[in-house]
């Protein structure tokens, strides 16, 4: 098993055990205060490769969001380096991390109507459909129809919705499933407020420039069906163009301070 390697100071719990695979939330150390701060999970892309990426890819924007703050969380859910991985996985590990937040909100420090999720790419599927679809839990101990897995505000890096797409590609005995899994084909009203930031020049593995209009399509006719959403385009920008190191950094900070004023709305931060 891999051991995400940080540049802050973490504190690491078990919120989720699979067999010998222990599911981790490695939380940002932050002062003590006595009044409860909102909470973020952030969802690393790349989750369903063979071998993805660390969680600690988000740790530049948990840090400054714990600069502000708030307590920020890299979660490491199941992906495609654990043994017999689908999506459907990574879905209910996404479920159980909010809940675990949420039981343990003495524990953190934090306020349970104030948590949020943030995923990219294959992680803002998974955030997007864990709140989506009741039928995906392996969690013994909730009934599909409890609501303590939803987040109280969600933001989105540009994201595939599209499972039947996604099945097809990457998980072919998915694909009678598929439309089931796939937040593109169930749109409803659903999602809690939400930030979604995207490129105009972000790709799917076949259209040139798919991906963002797929999110844009996605989160218009999310709209329609009565969600809140704000969609932000970043002109010219390609998938994960808001890395740290990307771009001298230009785009690292303005999706930060996009971000920051996003929750200062909330009344978050």
């Amino acid at each position: 098993m891999r051991v995400p390697a940080f540049d802050f100071p973490v504190i690491e719990k078990t919120f989720k055990s699979i067999g010998t695979r222990d599911v981790k939330l490695y939380i940002f150390e932050t002062a003590e205060t006595k009044k409860k701060k909102a909470a973020i999970l952030f969802f690393i892309g790349g989750s369903f490769k063979k071998n993805p990426q660390s969680p600690a890819i988000f740790q530049p924007q948990a840090n400054y969001l714990t600069q502000l703050g708030m307590v920020a969380i890299c979660v490491d859910y199941r992906a495609g380096h654990d043994e017999g991985f689908t999506p459907k996985q990574a879905i209910a590990d996404a479920k159980s991390s909010v809940r675990w937040v949420r039981k343990h909100e003495n524990e953190l420090g934090v306020d349970p109507e104030k948590i949020l999720m943030c995923g990219s790419s294959a992680g803002g599927y998974v955030c997007v459909s864990s709140i989506m679809f009741d039928h995906l839990n392996d969690d013994p101990h909730y009934h599909h129809q409890s609501r303590d897995h939803i987040p109280n505000a969600l933001i989105i890096f540009g994201a595939g919705m599209d499972g039947v797409d996604i099945m097809q590609r990457r998980y072919p005995e998915l694909a009678g499933q598929a439309s089931e899994m796939s937040p593109f084909h169930n749109v409803k009203k659903v999602l809690p407020p939400t930030l979604w930031m995207c490129g105009t020049k972000e790709d799917t593995p076949t259209i040139p420039n798919g991906l963002y209009a797929q999110n844009r399509t996605f989160v218009d006719r999310m709209v329609e069906a009565g969600n809140e959403i704000i969609f932000e385009e970043y002109e010219g920008m390609e998938h994960g163009f808001f890395k740290y190191g990307r771009h001298e950094n230009k785009y690292f900070h303005k999706t930060n301070s996009r971000m920051e004023a996003f929750l200062k709305e909330l009344g978050y931060i």
